[in-house]
């Protein structure tokens, strides 16, 4: 389809640095307060603020809303903060919302600790997962099961993203008890570094292993094989949440609703991130506007009669 991942490189380095520390002054929303933005459309220039953590497909919807939302005549602010920091701002009514909670398992200790303090505005995928995944070019490996035996194939290394994420919690605190994987270590450092090393690795058809999730563009543009998890270790099919403060309902009503209709299935997630992330990479705005530009149905599925109008 689209030819090169360049492994995340249309991150800027500095944005995960960035989304460690949420700041004092992170609540663009918090209750709307005084208008500031645009006065025109139906959101009459209310403030909305949406967290974004600074992952593939978060970062390709939170663009796509908000590209829509502020065509609707909202004044919409992304703040770029880490997972523990997102839960906490929308839990405190810092942040209006966040579109990528992964349930009920990847973000299931958060929304343990703040699911009473947060509503959930609908699933927007289901069939989400949480994977260890090799290059398809690693023959002798298909399972989980079969690490234990291999692993000075892979240098007895699994790279692995953020320390405070889900996926790495799940494997450290599951997949590697479960399968006696204590000859490995577990790389915590970043996605953006993790996907560099799984594409150096396939430059030089090298094996690798990494800790990957579905949905993400990786898997259409490498040959990838997920291991098999015969113990359930890493988890069950997940569903993609967007989740609002307390309140977010009655006061965005018809956002509210928008979210309930809101939908992806993984084609469309790995197209959008495609145009937003590689073929916009230095304008992740208009990606979105030209994803939307050629898939006005979605506009139509998600907000009836709403999308009247709106062109992009």
């Amino acid at each position: 389809m689209r030819n090169g991942i360049r492994s995340h490189r249309f991150l800027a380095a500095g944005a995960a640095a960035a989304s460690i520390t949420l700041l004092a002054g992170a609540c663009g929303g918090g209750g709307g307060g005084v208008a500031t933005g645009p006065e025109e459309g139906e959101g009459g220039g209310q403030e909305i603020s949406i967290a974004m953590i600074p992952w593939e497909e978060d970062i390709a919807v939170t663009n796509l809303w908000k590209v829509i939302l502020e065509e609707k005549g909202y004044s919409v602010t992304i703040e770029e903060v880490d997972v523990a920091p997102t839960f906490q701002g929308v839990a405190n009514g810092d942040i209006d919302m966040y579109l990528d909670v992964w349930l009920p398992t990847t973000h299931g200790d958060y929304w343990d600790q703040y699911g009473e303090q947060l509503e959930d505005l609908g699933a927007w995928n289901e069939g989400a997962s949480l994977e260890l995944t090799v290059p398809s070019y690693v023959e002798d490996v298909n399972s989980i099961a079969d690490l234990a035996d291999n692993a000075d194939l892979f240098d007895s290394r699994i790279v692995g993203i953020e320390a405070g994420s889900g996926l790495v919690q799940q494997t450290e605190n599951e997949a590697v008890p479960t399968y006696g994987l204590d000859d490995y270590e577990l790389v915590k450092s970043s996605t953006p570094a993790m996907l560099e090393e799984l594409e150096t690795a396939i430059e030089d058809e090298e094996p690798v292993l990494v800790t990957l999730w579905r949905p993400h563009i990786a898997y259409s543009k490498f040959d990838l094989k997920d291991l098999e998890d015969p113990e359930g270790a890493m988890g069950e099919a997940e569903s993609l949440h967007v989740v609002g403060r307390e309140g977010f309902t009655e006061e965005f009503p018809e956002v509210a609703g928008w979210m309930e209709n809101f939908k992806l299935d993984d084609d469309q997630i790995q197209d959008l991130e495609s145009v937003v992330l590689i073929d916009n990479e230095d304008d992740h705005e208009a990606g979105a506007r030209a994803w939307l530009k050629e898939n006005p149905e979605f506009l139509e599925a998600s907000m009836g009669e709403d999308a009247e109008g709106l062109e992009f």
